[in-house]
C-alpha cells in the first residue's frame, strides 16, 4: 500500500492536524511513458497556507480530499521514460505520497555527489533562487548599503543575508529568539540582529541598529515589523515583498499604517514577486549559487524532520518559528 496525505478541511486561522487526512491507496504500477518515484525529501513552506484556502492567487488552491503538493526530491525506482534511469534522483513538485507516477515533465535531475539531496530544496532550490533573484533583481544592492531582512532565521531570510554580505553590504536581520539572533551573527555573517520579541519599540530598535537608515528591505513577514522598517527607509530605498507570514493565518484583514506617504516622500520602490517570475534565469541563478557554495561563501541551514507522517506537523511548526533555515521532512 501507499501512504498519502490529503487536504481534509480548509483551515480557519492557523492550520491544525485535523485539516490533514492520512490515507492509503494501492501502490501504483508504471505504464508506457511513466516512471515510479519514491519520495526521499519533502519541502514544507509558508506559501502552502495560501493554497489551503479558496482565495484566488498566483497558483491554484488545493482541492479538498486530494493530495497536497510541494517541492520534493525523489528516487527513480522504475522507469519507462527515456532519459531517466533507475537509481537517479529528481526534484520538482511532488504530491505528499510515498510513491507516485510521473512522466518526467517539470522535474529536474539532481546529483547527490555534488550536494546533499536536501540542498536541492533549499540553498540550490527555490529557497536559494528566491533569495538570489529577489535581492539582485529588485533590491539591486550596492556595496556599502544597509540591508534589513525580516524572518532572517528562516530559509529565505538567512540566504538573503549571506548573499548581501557577499555583495559587500551591511546586513541586519530580524528574528524571534536570542538563539536565532546569535546564530545569524555567528553562523551566517550578519552584522547585527534584532530579537523582535524583546524589543518594546521595533521602530526605535531598527533606528539604533541602522544608524545610516535602511537602503534595502527584504520583507518575509509583513505586519508591525515591516511598519518599523518602513519608518527607517532611506530615500530611493527598495522594499522587496517576498512573504507576509505574520498575517497568513489571520481571519480578518490586517490593519496598519498606510505605505503611500513614505513611498512618495522618499521615492521608494516597493515590489512583490514570486520566484517563478525569473524562471528563464534559473540556470544562471543555480550556477551562481553553486559557485558560492563550493567557494565556502554560503552556508546551508536546514531543519530536518524525519518521517512521512510528520509532514503536517512540520508545516504547522513553521508558524511557531520552530525552524532554523529550511524546513524539510526526510521520508
Amino acid at each position: 500500500m501507499n501512504n498519502v496525505i490529503l487536504l481534509n478541511s480548509r483551515p480557519d486561522g492557523k492550520p491544525k492536524l485535523s485539516d490533514f487526512k492520512f490515507s492509503t491507496e494501492e501502490k501504483p504500477e508504471i505504464g508506457a511513458g511513466e516512471m515510479l518515484l519514491k519520495t526521499k525529501f519533502i519541502s514544507v513552506d509558508p506559501y502552502l497556507r495560501g493554497r489551503m484556502s479558496e482565495s484566488k492567487s498566483y497558483i491554484a488552491s488545493f482541492e479538498l480530499g486530494k493530495p497536497i503538493n510541494s517541492g520534493g526530491v525523489a528516487e527513480v525506482v522504475a522507469s519507462n521514460v527515456d532519459g531517466y534511469k533507475v537509481g537517479e534522483f529528481v526534484s520538482g513538485g511532488l504530491d505528499w505520497k510515498e510513491f507516485q507516477l510521473s512522466n518526467g515533465k517539470n522535474l529536474t535531475k539532481v546529483n547527490e555527489s555534488l550536494a546533499p539531496l536536501s540542498n536541492y530544496l533549499g540553498i540550490l532550490g527555490m529557497t536559494g533562487l528566491t533569495a538570489y533573484f529577489g535581492l539582485s533583481e529588485i533590491g539591486v544592492p550596492k556595496k556599502g548599503e544597509t540591508i534589513v531582512v525580516s524572518g532572517a532565521a528562516g530559509a529565505v531570510g538567512n540566504m538573503v543575508g549571506q548573499i548581501g554580505k557577499i555583495l559587500g553590504c551591511r546586513v541586519v536581520g530580524i528574528a524571534g529568539t536570542d538563539e536565532k539572533v546569535n546564530a545569524l551573527k555567528t553562523d551566517f555573517g550578519f552584522d547585527e540582529a534584532i530579537n523582535y520579541n524583546t524589543e518594546p519599540n521595533i521602530t526605535k530598535a531598527i533606528a539604533n541598529f541602522c544608524p545610516n537608515g535602511v537602503d534595502v528591505y527584504f520583507d518575509n513577514v509583513g505586519g508591525e515589523i515591516s511598519d518599523g522598517v518602513h519608518a527607517n527607509i532611506n530615500r530611493l530605498g527598495r522594499v522587496i515583498v517576498c512573504g507576509a507570514i505574520s498575517s497568513y493565518n489571520d481571519t480578518t484583514p490586517p490593519q496598519g499604517p498606510r505605505v503611500e506617504q513614505f513611498l512618495i516622500k522618499k521615492s521608494v520602490l516597493m515590489q512583490g514577486f514570486i520566484v517563478g517570475n525569473y524562471a528563464d534565469k534559473f540556470p544562471d541563478g543555480i550556477k551562481q549559487l553553486s559557485t558560492w557554495l563550493k567557494e565556502g561563501k554560503l552556508v546551508s541551514s536546514e531543519t530536518i524532520v524525519e518521517g512521512f507522517n510528520n509532514i503536517p506537523q512540520a508545516f504547522i511548526d513553521l508558524f511557531e518559528g520552530k525552524n532554523n533555515g529550511k524546513m524539510i521532512v526526510k521520508i
